[in-house]
C-alpha cells in the first residue's frame, strides 16, 4: 500500500514551505527530491516518481521551494534553494527518515548538487533526473563547474531525448565524477515517451524506480 501524506512544513528564511512523505509498506531509505522549474511538489511526474520507488521499497520526501509556495514565476536564488535542501534534510534526520539520498527533477536535481557542495551535505549519494546540464541547443558544462566539491556517489537518469543533456556530454560528464549514467527509453525532459518505438514495456516512472533500486542496493 503506498500513502503520500503532508507533514509539519519546513521553514526556509522565516517563510514556510509544504512538506510531503510518500512510502510504501516497507522502507529502506529515504530520497529528498526537488521539483522542477515550472511545477511544484504535487506535479504529476513527481507523483508517478515518487509511487514507483515507493512500490521498491524507496520513501520519497517533497517540498516546495519557497517561491513556488508563494506563488512566484522566479526560482529562488542559489542561497535560499540550497538553504531549503538543507532544512530538508534535518527534518528527515530529525524524523528518523535516514539513509538519505538527495536528488530531484531538473531545476531541483541541479539545486541538489549545489546543496551538496555548498553545504558538505552528507548523503547516501545523489538521483538526478532530466538532470539540465544546460539550456536546449546550447550545450555546455559550465552548470556542473561545481561537481569537484561533490564526493558522494551520483546516478544520472536521462531521457534519449532529453534535449538538456548533450548526449557526449552528459557521458563525458559521468566519466570524470564516475556517476551512474542511464539512459529513459524514448523519453524527453518531461518524461514523454514515444510508445511506437520505446522498445520497454512498462512506463517512464517504473524505469526510473528500477534503476534506483539498483543503485541504492549497491550502496546500502
Amino acid at each position: 500500500m503506498i500513502s503520500t501524506r503532508d507533514e509539519q512544513s519546513l521553514t526556509v528564511e522565516g517563510q514556510k514551505v509544504s512538506v510531503c512523505l510518500t512510502t510504501g509498506n516497507t522502507s529502506r531509505c529515504t530520497v529528498i527530491f526537488g521539483h522542477g522549474a515550472g511545477a511544484g511538489m504535487r506535479h504529476s511526474s513527481l507523483d508517478g516518481i515518487a509511487n514507483a520507488f515507493a512500490e521498491v521499497g524507496i520513501s520519497t520526501l517533497r517540498f516546495n521551494f519557497p517561491y513556488m509556495e508563494a506563488g512566484r514565476n522566479r526560482v529562488d536564488t542559489l542561497s535560499v534553494s540550497t538553504q531549503t535542501f538543507k532544512e530538508a534534510l534535518s527534518f528527515a534526520v530529525t524524523n528518523d527518515l535516514e539513509p538519505l539520498f538527495l536528488g530531484g527533477h531538473s531545476f531541483g536535481g541541479r539545486m541538489a548538487t549545489h546543496a551538496v557542495a555548498e553545504h558538505n551535505l552528507i548523503v547516501e549519494g545523489l538521483i538526478l533526473s532530466s538532470f539540465p546540464l544546460h539550456n536546449p541547443k546550447k550545450p555546455s558544462l559550465d552548470r556542473a563547474s561545481h561537481f569537484n566539491k561533490i564526493h558522494c556517489p551520483i546516478l544520472f537518469l536521462i531521457g534519449t531525448r532529453d534535449g538538456m543533456a548533450n548526449a557526449d556530454l552528459i557521458q563525458q560528464l559521468s566519466a570524470e565524477h564516475q556517476a551512474v549514467l542511464k539512459w529513459l527509453d524514448t523519453a524527453d525532459h518531461g518524461y514523454k515517451t514515444l510508445k511506437r518505438t520505446r522498445t520497454r514495456q512498462d512506463d517512464v516512472f517504473h524505469e526510473i524506480a528500477e534503476h534506483t533500486d539498483a543503485f541504492v542496493t549497491e550502496l546500502l
